[in-house]
């Protein structure tokens, strides 16, 4: 049987770690790594609110929102690009999916798929918090295969 991991990559640098263990894993085990991220437009939509409030230009709400929903698509994608290129010189098959909702939902829906082997994530989020983040403590103990979290 071969390994097929799932990691969960929010464009922090400890998710970004994750995906180097992971790799390191499937590479010894020859097996498959599946880089996954969720977009929330809630996050798009709280920050153009803070940018319009700030820059006292409310009527321009809208258009910080597209404006930042394509920068965090782009950056998202950017990352998994990075890291395809990675699993590529270390001969790691790889993949990458994003999707759009809430990160809870989604990454459980995924985890819990029957598709995988085991979840590698960051220990911390983008908050880079010196506790563990709320999503881990979220869905830790909900996701129905062994789960690996890096520090």
């Amino acid at each position: 049987m071969s390994v097929k991991i799932l990691v969960l990559i929010d464009g922090s640098k400890w998710s970004q770690k994750a995906a180097l263990h992971a790799i390191a894993v499937a590479k010894k085990k020859r097996g498959k790594v599946i880089l996954f991220s969720v977009l929330d437009r809630r996050e798009a939509k709280a920050m153009a609110f803070n940018l319009s409030m700030f820059s006292e230009r409310l009527d321009h709400i809208e258009q910080f929102e597209e404006e930042i929903w394509r920068d965090m698509k782009k950056g998202i994608k950017n990352i998994m690009t990075t890291l395809m290129e990675l699993c590529q010189e270390e001969g790691v098959n790889c993949s990458f999916r994003i999707v759009e909702g809430l990160a809870k939902e989604k990454i459980l829906e995924e985890a819990n798929s029957g598709n995988y082997t085991m979840v590698v994530m960051g220990a911390y989020g983008r908050s880079g918090k010196t506790r563990i983040g709320s999503l881990l403590e979220e869905v830790v103990g909900m996701i129905h295969i062994p789960t690996m979290i890096v520090r």
